[in-house]
């Protein structure tokens, strides 16, 4: 079957599920928020005892590496599903993928906030919300500046906040059609990306890094809830 011929399948497996494009997006938008709080994140004193010995650099360069090789595994996986004569469910698949990637990378946004002393303030809650909008913004969290933490969580930048991820995910959508072709080009791609947004966060936050020797005595980090299949839907 020819590419052309796969997007056609898309197409009709959309229409048979009587779910418009934009109201699939509008989902994997909610399945990203409702994941957010629950992606486990390791503080500063966790991630020195992992790399041993490793200064600020040396460590981001090692969770951007790690983060990038997990989403191109992700990245592989659904490539290859495409690659079947008629892909199974593949909106769903599309949005296994795309939330998928989206937890590596805030995972990573996270713990790169972690290295670089740029922990922003409040419960796990808060924190999530301020690593979602990172992500979704692709930059660093201004932590000294309060509205730039708690903007997110009125009700009006909540519906923002979901806007902007349809937003980067309509974006996304034409990324995901050349993997169609295979695993290879789907790991590459998601590789890419990776790599991509870690660069533009760690400049961010390479601007207002603040010293091991100079940062307060921090928490340990809360453990978020496991992740389960949100009401309503089927794991």
């Amino acid at each position: 079957m020819t590419g052309a011929g796969r997007l056609d399948s898309v197409k009709r497996g959309v229409r048979k599920g009587g779910e418009s494009a934009k109201a699939a997006i509008g989902h994997i938008a909610d399945l990203i928020i409702y994941v957010a709080p629950r992606v486990p994140v390791r503080d500063l004193d966790t991630l020195r005892k992992h790399f041993p010995g490793l200064g600020p650099e040396e460590i981001a360069d090692r969770l951007v590496a790690g983060a990038s090789r997990a989403t191109a595994t992700v990245g592989a996986g659904i490539g290859a599903a495409a690659m079947m004569p008629v892909p199974p469910a593949m909106f769903a698949e599309l949005a296994a993928e795309i939330s998928g990637v989206a937890a590596i990378e805030m995972k990573l946004v996270a713990e790169l906030h972690e290295v670089y002393g740029r922990r922003p303030p409040g419960n796990l809650g808060r924190r999530s919300t301020a690593y979602l909008t990172a992500w979704t913004e692709e930059r660093g969290i201004e932590v000294t500046r309060p509205a730039s933490v708690d903007a997110a969580l009125s009700g009006h930048m909540k519906r923002e906040l979901r806007r902007q991820i349809m937003k980067r995910t309509v974006r996304d959508l034409p990324n995901l059609i050349p993997f169609m072709v295979g695993a290879a080009i789907g790991a590459s791609m998601n590789r890419r990306d990776t790599r991509k947004l870690a660069e533009r966060v760690r400049k961010d936050l390479r601007e207002k890094q603040v010293p091991w020797d100079r940062l307060p005595e921090l928490p340990p980090l809360e453990q978020p809830e496991p992740l389960r299949a949100p009401r309503g839907r089927k794991a």
